[in-house]
């Protein structure tokens, strides 16, 4: 479609974002009605009938009836499913798995159907409404995206489901929708090849000097971006003059074609990027788009470390976190750029909220939405149209205040724990089962350890901490390392396909004798009692092990 139908997309954005403004004064109503809907939909579902879901007529009923459940209850369900059984969890056929790591390092299945993508883009929608009215009153304009998000599944289950990560589910299932905003053709997206594919994107996107934004699900995808476009600035503005498409790109053939029956030269265009350059000495965000109006991706969690290279970039560009959302449900929507609170999508589910009290509860009390206080944090339960019930994904949230009746909420941590170079989401049950498989391989005992990242590398390298046990020395660092890696990469499929790219080779540090027992100490000097201590295996935090004695420091083969 040609672009006279962003205008149209605009205002049913527009649109949807009233209709949300207007349920989030009655917060409970909404909420019930939700339930309701959810429970109507799966009542004759294998689990709806096991809890007689046709039943509950309250929500009192409902909490009554149903326990809380995390993922490990529902794994038996999702392995039925990817055979092809249907009405298990849902009414409707599953048509897409959704493929996370979980805390146990097993595979997580997470189903889609077309009702809960219909929540999925009914939500991004309504942030697109409030987005285009936030730029809007800063005198800003929506427009075409650079999204470099991969379109390509994973594989095919037994029962003929395709599977792979979610944002790839997303843009599959509504191409049709989301191409309309894009400054790229969806086949730049099924591009196999990160790097080629970031090209690729940046390439179409150069070409049109009015492109308005960067979309990404997390601010450390938007700055390798930013490194990718400095990298090959001079490759990408040749490309554009010539009107030709890199030979050393790893392109499918039948790709390449499609996207060189769509690509032509604009010498005009490369002369302006080649004189910015040239003055400038780099190419940013910033400078090959003056007029672009915002960054969308993630907020919350650790996004605030690398926000603060963005201005770098991106000057005083707003940072909108559009939706915070997972595989198993959507959970908030972005009323504003520069926020990072968020509305409860009081119509994307039904929400109940454990407060910091009750975590250690066999079975804890949840509050509903509109019982929650400002300033508190609370692990956050769903209950939604992909056939989970009160299901714990282990998000910790804080409310920071309301939108009319509405809780407004920012993401904190992920209660297990986890580490991400980029979007990994390596946990603390991941690094200790590798661990674990080590001493035993290399029949070495360790002291103590903890992985976290490197300062100074991007996107930052996995450091391997590691205490040996008095008395024992590590005959092959080496293998022990690249052992380390490989099995990393066994338990956790988004470590494995991000190792490819980009992700740089991990290191192994040998501390000194002692070492954690330092580290011990300074959190109990925190405020920390003895009796609750309990010491991290995997940190994000750059600084967790500063001052420790290094022994020895030892690369991979392909890092030396």
């Amino acid at each position: 479609m040609p672009n006279f139908m962003l205008p149209i997309l605009s205002a049913v954005a527009k649109r949807a974002k009233a209709n949300f403004v207007r349920q989030t004064g009655k917060t409970d109503a909404v909420q019930e009605k939700s339930l309701r809907s959810v429970l109507l939909a799966h009542r004759d579902t294998e689990l709806g009938r096991k809890y007689q879901l046709g039943e509950i007529k309250t929500i009192e009923q409902f909490r009554e009836r149903i326990p809380i459940l995390p993922y490990s209850s529902y794994e038996p369900l999702m392995e039925r499913i990817a055979k092809g059984e249907q009405n298990i969890l849902t009414a409707e056929p599953v048509v897409y798995l959704t493929l996370t790591s979980g805390s146990t390092g097993k595979k997580k299945l997470i189903p889609t159907t077309r009702q809960s993508q219909n929540i999925v883009r009914q939500a991004t929608l309504t942030s697109m409404g409030f987005l285009i009215e936030a730029l809007e009153w800063r005198k800003l304009r929506f427009g075409k995206l650079l999204v470099t998000n991969s379109v390509q599944r994973w594989g095919r289950t037994e029962g003929g489901i395709d599977y792979g990560p979610a944002s790839a589910g997303v843009l599959r299932m509504d191409n049709r929708l989301y191409k309309q905003f894009f400054a790229h053709p969806y086949e730049a997206l099924q591009v196999a090849d990160s790097p080629a594919r970031h090209y690729i994107c940046l390439l179409f996107a150069l070409r049109d000097p009015l492109m308005r934004g960067m979309v990404a699900n997390f601010p450390m995808l938007i700055l390798r971006t930013c490194n990718y476009l400095e990298k090959f600035a001079e490759e990408l503005i040749q490309d554009i003059d010539k009107g030709t498409i890199s030979s050393r790109l790893e392109l499918e053939p039948e790709i390449r074609a499609q996207l060189e029956q769509q690509w032509s030269a604009n010498p005009n265009r490369a002369r302006q990027l080649r004189e910015i350059l040239k003055s400038e000495g780099r190419l940013t965000p910033k400078l090959a788009w003056p007029d672009i109006s915002f960054v969308a991706n993630a907020r919350g969690g650790t996004s605030d470390f690398y926000f603060e290279r963005f201005p770098t970039y991106f000057e005083n560009t707003p940072i909108f976190g559009a939706v915070f959302s997972s595989a198993e449900g959507m959970f908030s929507i972005y009323p504003d750029v520069n926020t990072d609170g968020s509305v409860l999508a009081i119509e994307s589910g039904f929400f109940e909220f454990i407060p910091e009290d009750q975590w250690d509860e066999e079975h804890p009390k949840t509050l509903l939405a509109t019982e929650v206080k400002a300033g508190q944090r609370y692990r956050i339960l769903t209950t939604n149209y992909g056939g989970f019930y009160r299901y714990d994904i282990g998000d910790v949230i804080e409310v920071v205040g309301f939108y009319e009746t509405t809780p407004l909420i920012v993401f904190r941590y992920r209660r297990a724990g986890q580490i991400s170079s980029t979007t990994e989401k390596t946990t603390e049950a991941h690094a200790t089962q590798v661990m674990k498989a080590l001493q035993q391989e290399f029949k070495i005992p360790l002291e103590d350890f903890c992985i976290t990242l490197s300062d100074n590398d991007f996107p930052a390298r996995y450091l391997i901490n590691i205490e040996l046990a008095a008395g024992y020395q590590l005959e092959n660092p080496q293998a022990f390392l690249e052992t380390c890696d490989r099995k990393l990469q066994e338990v956790n499929t988004h470590y494995e396909i991000s190792r490819k790219d980009p992700i740089p080779p991990p290191r192994l540090r040998i501390l000194a004798p002692g070492s954690f027992g330092i580290v011990r100490q300074r959190q109990i000097e925190k405020g920390i009692p003895d009796s609750q201590l309990k010491f991290p295996h995997i940190s994000e935090d750059r600084q967790f092990l500063a001052g420790l004695v290094i022994e020895q420091e030892i690369r991979m083969s392909e890092d030396n």
